[in-house]
């Protein structure tokens, strides 16, 4: 079983937080839904063949073609910050640990 301090630093690496109330609700969740995974690797597969979508559907979707189009400035106009044609975005590096 998972203790608070093993959640927080998982919820940190996956940039998420929880207030207190909340993770003393989560960490008995968590718990739970890690003992359904845990009862899922004792189910017996040997000679079940994978299932890798839930029809036997080939293909449905359309073909991929490339359309040259010049529509840098609509596009920009729906970004809130640009310069010289691309989009501004924030910086997510950090550094430190991981």
């Amino acid at each position: 079983m998972l203790n608070q301090e093993q959640i927080k630093h998982v919820a940190k690496l996956s940039k998420l937080s929880y207030t207190d109330d909340e993770l003393n609700n989560f960490v008995p969740d968590f718990g739970r839904i890690i003992d359904m995974v845990e009862q899922l690797q004792g189910v017996d597969t040997e000679g079940v063949k994978p299932t890798y979508h839930g029809n036997q559907l080939i293909n449905v979707l359309r073909e991929d073609k490339a359309i040259k189009r010049n529509k840098t400035e609509e596009l920009l106009k729906n970004a809130p910050l640009s310069e010289g044609g691309f989009i501004l975005v924030p910086a997510i590096l950090e550094s430190g640990e991981v």
